[in-house]
């Protein structure tokens, strides 16, 4: 076999390998993929144990006279917008690279950046010096989604994908169930004093490093790595989008063809600033928010509702996963639709429950909230992937969270901050369901389109047979 060019060093992809013999090609199929979907799963969980603990300690930090909340917001923002910036540009790096180095790296950079601001006071002294490190810590998690992705699109085929990639968003909410639950014990067990947040950071730190190494033994490239046949071959299932021919094209042409300059992609990036607004505009703030507003409330109780938000995000997701398939029979902007008006409805109450209501009333709603609001996030994820070529996906997907995190979550975190500082809750959640207005409108926008490429798709399924 001859030599191929590698780039980017270790870190390329790994060229074809040569083929199996074809009785062993069922066999390993069925045991590689299953090793594979585990590593990514457990491997962007491990990212959600490490990326925005920020959010968790902000009670402690603001009644300490730490930071106010415009600080927070201004921290927390960072680790988002960096992000934003890195799940783009990363993802044009994962989609040459094996993602069997990549995630893991990133999860361990990560996770290193996490301990450093637990055990070194100087780089947590200042807002301006506790975002720039915290900017960093958001460009290392750039680097989950984009493998993961690859990983889905290359090793799951169309008719598949919709199930298995709603099973492996869940991560994230394990990830962040699993940050609150860790974060609330550390601090319990480890806080030197009533101030001390440090235990929320070094903690799920340690356990993420774990995680990375798992990561790394149980993830595999892509099938053709290991000797076997493309997915959409193996299956039977061709792609809706046909792979785009790199033959002739740099990367920035086929960027600018079949990412920047493609409609649907473009309006996914769109709807999905205002999905991400409601996402962290609720979340970011659950702690605060019932510890200020709610009676007898302590900051233990307020972590437990972020806990709770995220860990409803399962089986929300899930739900969301089988609604799109069997009752909008693959049209995920219905399934998004249904849940984006859920989100209105259940926002709502939670704005207008009276704070002497008990704990669990609002713990109820910051549950269906989540449930709910995961959906329309796992399927904008979803459609990047499926409607765009395969060799690009990651870009396409990074491009809708550069917007998401860039836009969605600065508005989410300085800006839901900024609200909280000068006009109270009151504007704030009547702000956050105008949001949800403007998401509604959005997501039906980009059904119509979602429907043609269903439409052409079929054809194109009927032509070959």
């Amino acid at each position: 076999m001859p030599t191929q060019s590698r780039p980017l060093g270790f870190l390329s992809a790994p060229p074809k390998a040569d083929p199996v013999p074809a009785e062993k090609v069922a066999t390993l199929y069925r045991s590689l993929r299953w090793r594979v979907f585990a590593g990514i799963f457990l491997g962007y969980a491990g990212f959600y144990l490490i990326r925005n603990n920020v959010s968790l300690v902000a009670a402690i930090l603001k009644e300490n006279g730490l930071f106010n909340t415009v600080g927070i917001g201004i921290v927390a923002n960072a680790v988002l917008f960096a992000y934003g910036l890195s799940k783009f540009f990363m993802a044009m790096l994962s989609d040459r690279s094996n993602a069997r180095y990549f995630l893991p790296i990133g999860l361990a950079l990560s996770a290193v950046m996490n301990l450093l601001v637990a055990f070194v006071p100087v780089l947590t002294a200042s807002v301006g010096v506790f975002a720039i490190v915290m900017f960093i810590n958001g460009w290392f998690q750039g680097m989950g989604w984009p493998p993961s992705g690859r990983v889905l699109v290359h090793w799951f085929s169309t008719n598949e994908r919709g199930w298995m990639t709603s099973i492996w968003n869940c991560a994230h909410n394990v990830g962040g169930a699993g940050v609150g639950v860790i974060a609330a014990w550390a601090l319990t067990n480890f806080s030197k004093d009533e101030a001390d947040w440090t235990p929320a950071f070094w903690a799920p730190a340690i356990v993420a490093l774990i995680v990375a190494l798992i990561a790394f033994i149980l993830i595999r490239d892509r099938p053709e790595a290991v000797g076997l046949p493309p997915i959409e071959e193996y299956r039977n299932d061709p792609a809706k989008v046909e792979a785009a021919d790199s033959e002739g094209s740099s990367w920035k042409e086929m960027l600018f063809k079949h990412v920047l300059t493609n409609r649907v992609i473009v309006l996914l990036a769109v709807t999905n600033v205002f999905v991400y607004t409601l996402r962290y505009g609720v979340l970011s703030w659950i702690p605060v928010y019932l510890t200020e507003e709610v009676h007898g409330v302590n900051i233990k109780e307020g972590i437990i509702g972020f806990a709770i938000y995220e860990g409803a995000g399962i089986v929300g997701t899930l739900l969301c996963g089988l609604v799109s398939d069997k009752v909008f029979k693959g049209w995920r902007s219905g399934a998004g639709l249904l849940f984006l008006g859920g989100v209105g409805v259940a926002l709502a109450f939670y704005w207008l429950l009276p704070n002497t209501a008990p704990l669990w009333m609002f713990y109820m709603l910051i549950g269906v909230i989540g449930g709910l609001i995961y959906g329309p996030v796992m399927l904008i994820g979803l459609q990047a992937i499926d409607l765009s070529p395969r060799n690009v996906a990651g870009t396409a997907a990074g491009f809708t969270g550069l917007f998401g995190y860039l836009l969605g979550a600065t508005l989410a975190s300085s800006g839901v901050g900024l609200l909280i500082h000068y006009f109270g809750w009151n504007v704030t959640y009547g702000t956050l369901l105008c949001v949800v207005v403007v998401s509604l409108i959005l997501m039906a926008i980009v059904g119509k389109d979602e429907r043609r490429l269903m439409e052409e798709h079929k054809l194109r399924q009927q032509e070959a047979h």
